[in-house]
This record gives C-alpha cells, sequence and structure tokens, in this order.
C-alpha cells in the first residue's frame, strides 16, 4: 500500500505514556499552522476497525488466543488503511495515528510467547507499508502502568497484563527504535506535558519541512 502524498506519522509507547494526549494536541497545533490533519487511531480509526476494537481490547485476558489477536488487528489495520489513511495520504494531509503496526509487533508479539515472525509475515502480505514518522513516547513502566490502571477504562484488557508486560514492551519499542533511527525519534514523555508537546511539535515541523 502506497500513497504518493500527505504524510503518515505513528504515535508509539507503552500504556499510560501521555501519547494520545500528545497525538490530540499536535493535530490542534497542525491545523492552527495551516496543514490539513487528519487524528485517526488504531485498532480502529474506521467503521470496520472501530468493530473489531470492541472485540480485542474488551473482556479477560484470555478471551483470544494470541495468534487470533493478530489476525483481528491485521483486519482491523487493513480495513482502516482502506478507508481512512490511504485517502487521506492521496488528498495530500498530515495522518496522526494513535498506534500502528509496531504496537501489534509489542503486544500481540510478546504478551503470550515470541510471535513476531508471524505478526511481521501478516503486516508484509496485507499492510506493506510503515509510517513516514515514528515518534515514540518513553517512560519508566511502572509510572505508566500505575496511569493506565487509574484511568479504569472499558478498554483495558492489555493493561490487565500486569506492569511486567510492559517493562517488556519499552525495552522492545527501544529495540525498534534502535534498528530503525530513520523512521524514529524518541520523545522523553517523563516530563510536563506542555514541555513534551512543545518537543512533539519541534520534531514534526522539522520533518514537514
Amino acid at each position: 500500500m502506497t500513497s504518493p502524498k500527505g504524510r503518515f506519522i505513528s504515535f508509539e509507547g507503552i500504556d499510560g505514556s501521555g501519547k494520545s494526549t500528545q497525538a490530540k494536541r499536535l493535530a490542534t497545533a497542525l491545523e492552527r499552522a495551516g496543514y490539513d490533519v487528519v487524528l485517526t487511531r488504531e485498532p480502529g480509526g474506521s467503521p470496520g476497525a472501530e468493530e473489531i476494537r470492541a472485540l480485542v481490547l474488551q473482556g479477560d485476558t484470555d478471551r483470544w488466543s494470541a495468534e487470533t489477536e493478530i489476525l483481528l488487528f491485521t483486519a482491523a489495520r487493513r480495513d482502516h488503511m482502506e478507508r481512512t489513511i490511504l485517502p487521506a495520504l492521496a488528498a495530500g494531509k498530515v495522518v496522526i495515528c494513535d498506534r500502528f503496526a509496531d504496537s501489534t509487533r509489542m503486544y500481540q508479539g510478546l504478551s503470550r510467547g515470541d510471535l513476531r515472525a508471524l505478526v511481521d509475515q501478516l503486516h508484509s502480505l496485507m499492510i506493506g507499508r510503515e509510517p513516514d514518522l515514528t515518534l515514540l513516547f518513553d517512560m519508566d513502566p511502572d509510572v505508566s502502568h500505575s496511569r493506565a490502571v487509574e484511568r479504569d477504562s472499558i478498554d483495558s484488557r492489555f493493561e490487565n497484563f500486569g506492569a511486567g508486560l510492559q517493562k517488556a514492551m519499552r525495552a522492545g519499542f527501544l529495540e525498534l527504535a534502535a534498528g530503525e533511527p530513520q523512521r524514529f525519534r524518541i520523545i522523553d514523555a517523563a516530563r510536563e506535558i506542555d514541555a513534551i508537546a512543545a518537543d512533539t511539535l519541534s520534531v514534526l515541523k522539522a520533518h514537514l519541512a
């Protein structure tokens, strides 16, 4: 899947790292600067993908096998790409996506066994596209997990896997970033919210320039 126009930006990080808040703030700042912005999320971002979101993020931790989850996330991402992301990119818009394939590589790749190779195979077969830029919001997993639990969201199935998974995912995200330095930028998410927002906007403006 390719698109000759637009910019595709993904926000990644462990639960409670503040990336969703920063994605909203960045979208607002870019719109004020005159950019045409689409703010979306995964799983979700299209009607069909939002239905799948309810299936995979709610319920008991053992509701699905890891392999079934990977198939569900891939199906949601395919629909999201077809109906939301690619049309926006073709129209020259800036797409800001709260989570993308890197989250599947971490969550389903680490939560119940080493299934990273399967995630990558399905991504290559059915998606075939990475973001132009990925912002990784990095912070202490114990702090971020406490934040995530305090939210008490209905979409809390993966938070219930515990802090141990968050620690493993933080290490995994940092390893991904080290392997693709041209795509990733690491944002220190342990700071005050306005400082993080200013840093995020600075990184994006440099990329868009």
